[in-house]
Formats: C-alpha cells, structure tokens, sequence
C-alpha cells in the first residue's frame, strides 16, 4: 500500500553506522520526510547527520521544545539543518508539559499558546532578516531580543522555513490554521477527535487568517501494528496508549471521546508509581480507538479514514514495552503496508 501524498518515519538518535543505513534506506524507499524528537535528545543533531547523507527527505524537528531555548538559537539551529540540507529543513515546535519546561530545564513557560505565538514569530523574523543587519531589538511578553549586534555569516538558503506546530486539543489546531505551515497530530487521536474537533478547529483557524486549506500541511502521527492476531496486536500496542495516556493534562480528551474513567485510572496507578496497574487500567476498547491494531485490511481501512482529513502520515510502531523480536515483527508489519 502507498499512500499519496506524503509519509514520514520517526528517526531516533542512532549510532553512526545505523543512522546512515536507516536514512539511507528511508530515502530509498520514497519516503518524504523525517521528524526526530526531543524525546531522547534534541534534535537537531540527528537532523543534521540525516542531512549530510540524504538528498531528498525532509528533515523535520518534531518536535523540538519551544521554550527551553532562545528564539535566537531555535532559529540558528533550523538555519544550520536547512543550510546543510540544501533547504531541506522543517521547524517543529511544541510546548510540551510545564513540568518538562519547567522542571528539567528550567524554563519559562507561562501562557503556552501565547508564549508559541511570540516564538514562531521571533523564529520568523531571525530567519528572514538575520543576514541582513535590520533586526535591532526584537520583544515581546517572554522574550527581549538585542539583536543589534547580530547577523549571520552569510544569506539563508531560505527566508522562510516551514513551521509546524504539533496540537492534542482544539485552540492549538485553531491557532496552526491562522499562523503554521503545518500541523502534526497527536498519535492519541482517534478517527473522532480528527474529524469532529481538531478538522473543524483548524478550519476555524484558517477562517480567521483568512487563509485557504492548503496554507498548512496536516501530518496525523498514529500507532500501527499490523498483526493477523488482533488480540496479540491490542496486548502489544497497550503499554505504549497508556504511558503516553498518563498525563493528567489530556483527561478532557479522554473524557470527550469516552474513556474518562480509564485515564483517572491509569493516571492515578501511574502517580502510585504502579507502572503494571497503569497499563492493565488501559482497557482493550481504548487501545483500539486509539492505535490502529489489526490485520492489514482493517488497519489500511482505517487510514484511509483518517487520511480523509490529512495531507501526509507518520504511522509508528508502539514500541514501549516491547522486547527486540516484536518490535522487529511490528516494523516489518508496517514497511509492508506503507513503504
């Protein structure tokens, strides 16, 4: 199955020889595109190497946390990846948790939809005019920018680098349509959510920019396991919705699309530390729901669902929990369906 018009892989931070070869044999397969994330590490630097031994697959930052660095530096860093890429580069930006933000690095968070406002705007402004000399003082609620002093080396390869932002709930998805290139849906949405709040969301967002549907690129992050054993395929995907179901912060979109009680559950057993309860807490219908678990009919079925409100995908494997041979099986599972 190949799916038009866009894919993408996740592309975690790898050892030298196994970054190439994974690169080179995405490229290969006609992929579109990369995101790493900083998940494990930032991600600029996977980036980067990913640039040095490709041609054609773009390389995005999905995501890359917003506020734990200058405006200055995110922009420095995504003129660097779109230097060395030949103009290859894509800007995602996220907010996070403010626990993250906060806690282990010690940032401002504040208003995150207001502070990623101002960012994306700084990161604008630094990527059309750092060559030049014309920036001065930049400012706004979280940021003070003395730029007068500042200019980069030599012209960007770009004066306009394309930035994602990456959305659970309605006011980011409403905020990507008036001022992003694009936006990166969570892997925790369901066919619902896609279709009867984020779409409409970002509709909405357009509306009040005034800006058609095709200013921004919609990229849907899902869990696939593709497996004749649906069972099996619901046991293995289970670990993976419940880790990333534990923060309090997205109870309201479990209560929307009906596993409200669920995620109290499971969030309370993660808050008692008990990582077992947590994910037995995480029922077979929920899972369902949520990744795309199945034989290969049933999972290409749901996609197509889903692709009706997307421009592009990034189907992954729920890979937490699970030993080497079925997170080999699960990839083989996936390459088979969509590369």
């Amino acid at each position: 199955m190949k799916i038009d018009p866009e894919i993408w892989a996740q592309l975690p931070p790898l050892p030298r020889e196994e970054l190439v070869a994974t690169v080179q044999r995405y490229e290969s397969l006609g992929l579109s595109g990369l995101w790493s994330s900083q998940t494990f590490a930032a991600p600029f630097g996977t980036l980067s190497a990913a640039g040095a031994v490709s041609k054609t697959l773009k390389l995005g930052t999905g995501i890359a946390l917003a506020f734990v660095r200058s405006p200055l530096e995110t922009a420095c860093n995504i003129l660097d990846l779109d230097r060395l890429s030949d103009g290859r580069a894509v800007l995602g930006l996220g907010s996070s948790a403010q626990s993250l933000s906060e806690g282990a690095f010690g940032a401002a968070y504040g208003k995150p939809l207001a502070h990623m406002r101002e960012v994306i705007s700084l990161v604008r402004q630094i990527v059309a005019k750092g060559h030049t000399g014309e920036l001065e003082i930049l400012e706004g609620e979280y940021h003070k920018l003395d730029l007068r002093h500042f200019r980069t080396l030599s012209p960007p390869v770009r004066t306009e680098i394309p930035i994602f932002m990456p959305a659970v709930f309605q006011n980011a998805c409403t905020m990507a349509g008036e001022i992003a290139d694009g936006l990166l849906g969570h892997p925790l949405w369901n066919e619902t959510w896609i279709a009867e709040q984020a779409s409409p969301a970002l509709q909405n967002g357009l509306v009040k920019a005034g800006r058609a549907r095709s200013s921004v690129t919609v990229n849907l992050q899902m869990w696939v396991a593709v497996n004749d054993d649906r069972k099996a395929a619901i046991d293995d995907a289970r670990p993976t919705v419940a880790y990333y179901s534990q923060s309090p912060q997205y109870l309201r979109y479990f209560e929307t699309i009906g596993f409200g009680d669920a995620a109290r559950s499971l969030q309370a057993a993660f808050a008692a530390g008990d990582i077992a309860g947590m994910i037995a807490a995480c029922p077979d219908e929920m899972v369902e729901s949520i990744a795309l678990v199945g034989p290969a009919s049933e999972v290409r079925a749901r996609v197509a669902k889903r692709m009706q409100h997307a421009d592009a995908i990034t189907p992954v494997v729920p890979h937490y929990a699970l030993a080497d041979e079925k997170l080999a099986f699960y990839a083989r599972g996936l390459a088979d369906l969509f590369y």
